[in-house]
């Protein structure tokens, strides 16, 4: 089946990928706009870059692959490469240097912008790998989206009075689901070698076998991460990992990131508001460590990359796997949690038309989902278009995250993309969903228990 883009005449898809540019930008400067200068060059977080890097990162990298490379021109101002080399200094030295100013960072990325749209007027975006279908183009919007959510995360770790406003998340449209949903043996293909836009790490396509396991319908939510709390579960090692308890101990966890007991319930900072935490919805900002950790008290595991992909792509009915839970077609407001516009998880159960069709619901969108996977290249892995976007984090500590979350854009997010972070993060938009291996009277039957865990 031929992918959507694939289908574009030349002027249809330059018209697509120039909307695309502008529908990013405009977040960026949402994000940057909100705060006065002293906030963009600040320093909110040794975890973070000040916002003002963030943005002429954003604008040297479009340079690089629209403007110099695709486009072969000139750079605009070589003497600043090296200032915004993301492997050269680390986020916490980065405040440090002689970045531009906020006006200089402006009128930089602008005229980055202008002449990366005359490189789009004249590319075929067919023929040469990075043109084709506009992967380079994608490239960098998916990179500039990516970006604004690490700046939507620096948003949620500064200090001071509120600068950011979005619409209220959609209730609950699922009076009641299944605990848990059953997901049969067998092959499923993992991956993908024909989305356009599809990152180097996520390719190619491959069969993966799997025996019968049991996933959660939803993500744990805060009443259900509420349980383990006040049951003690961060003063029992019996539910870490020697590592996790480790770090458990040596950080002081005691509770998911921004939260506080404060009375007679819990409450959480949420870009800069102090409000009641919301039982219903997704837990957020907790890290793998505490998430592996819920899921061993609960009686579960955390599901492994590919389970959680099988759950989110594979088709019963046909055996294929879709590019997103509900099907083929882009993601629109009524399947998923997506685009920043409502700052913070939806309720489970308020998008049923995202569910997939065994069942799981809110696999894209609401909160990045860690699984038990390190991060490993699939079989058959090709650097494209240079390795230090994926090949040099391969190894290491690294978790795996899948899903997306409420920050991630719609063009930054598939059933097949994968985000990876050290498993102390928790600044990030992370939640989680438990599996478990099921039993042989399920396996035979074919359905889940629906345990409530």
């Amino acid at each position: 089946m031929s992918h959507p883009l694939a289908e574009l005449d030349t002027e249809r898809l330059r018209g697509l990928v120039a909307g695309e540019l502008a529908a990013v930008r405009a977040r960026s400067a949402v994000l940057t706009d909100a705060v006065d200068e002293s906030d963009l060059v600040r320093q909110h977080s040794p975890l973070m870059s000040p916002l003002v890097w963030d943005l002429a990162h954003i604008g040297s990298q479009e340079e690089l692959w629209l403007v110099r490379d695709l486009g072969g021109r000139a750079p605009l101002r070589p003497e600043i490469d090296g200032l915004y080399d993301a492997f050269r200094h680390s986020r916490s030295s980065r405040v440090e240097l002689p970045l531009l100013t906020p006006e200089q960072t402006r009128a930089y990325v602008a005229e980055v912008r202008d002449k990366a749209l005359d490189v789009l007027d004249r590319s075929p975006l067919r023929g040469r790998r990075l043109e084709e279908c506009g992967f380079g183009f994608g490239m960098i919007v998916q990179h500039e989206q990516q970006h604004d959510e690490t700046m939507l995360a620096t948003h949620q770790l500064r200090a001071g009075e509120p600068v950011l406003t979005g619409e209220p998340a959609p209730p609950a449209l699922v009076a009641s689901m299944p605990a848990e949903v059953l997901v049969p043996a067998g092959p499923f293909t993992m991956g993908t070698s024909s989305e356009p836009w599809a990152l180097d790490n996520e390719r190619p396509a491959h069969r993966v076998e799997l025996s019968t396991f049991v996933i959660d319908a939803a993500p744990v939510t805060n009443a259900r991460y509420a349980e383990f709390v006040v049951a003690g579960g961060y003063d029992d090692p019996r539910w870490w990992s020697d590592e996790g308890w480790a770090h458990r101990c040596a950080e002081g966890l005691e509770a998911p990131l921004f939260w506080r007991f404060d009375g007679d319930r819990w409450w959480r900072r949420r870009f800069g508001l102090l409000e009641p935490v919301p039982e219903d919805e997704p837990v957020v900002h907790v890290c793998f460590h505490e998430a592996a950790a819920y899921a061993a008290w609960a009686g579960r595991r955390l599901p492994t990359e590919a389970e959680w992909e099988k759950a989110a792509r594979w088709d019963p009915a046909t055996g294929r796997s879709r590019r997103y839970p509900w099907g083929d077609a882009e993601p629109t407001p009524g399947h998923a949690n997506l685009g920043q516009r409502h700052l913070g998880p939806a309720p489970v159960g308020a998008y049923p038309a995202g569910a997939s069709p065994l069942g799981v619901h809110q696999l894209i969108g609401d909160v990045w989902e860690w699984t038990s996977s390190g991060w490993h290249p699939y079989p058959g892995f090709e650097v494209f278009p240079y390795p230090e976007y994926s090949q040099v984090f391969f190894g290491g500590d690294y978790r795996v995250l899948r899903g997306g979350s409420f920050g991630t854009a719609p063009s930054a997010i598939r059933g097949t993309f994968r985000n990876w972070d050290h498993p102390i993060r928790r600044q990030i938009f992370s939640g989680f969903r438990c599996a478990r291996d099921a039993d042989a009277a399920e396996t035979a039957s074919g359905v889940a228990a629906g345990r409530v865990g």
